[in-house]
């Protein structure tokens, strides 16, 4: 199932505003949830946040170089969406 196109570009804009901000380590990493908390079966990724359950699990306890890394993937997954 396709993600919605708001909700790709919402979390496109997100990630590039983390990519930027990289260099300002006092801002924390917000998190990529939309609210919509329903796995894909094809992918393993939530279709609103496109995080996996273990990043998803792992979210709340996790330093901002590993959140980073999450919002790089997330990153990397929208592309895949808008390749196709």
């Amino acid at each position: 199932m396709s993600p919605e196109p708001k909700a790709m570009k919402f979390l496109a804009a997100s990630a590039r505003h983390v990519r930027v901000s990289e260099q300002n380590f006092a801002q924390t990493v917000p998190s990529p949830c939309m609210s919509v908390c329903q796995m894909d079966a094809a992918t393993g990724w939530c279709q609103g946040c496109f995080r996996t359950l273990e990043e998803i699990g792992q979210w709340g306890n996790a330093d901002d170089a590993f959140k980073r890394v999450v919002w790089a993937r997330i990153e990397t997954r929208l592309a895949q969406f808008e390749e196709t």
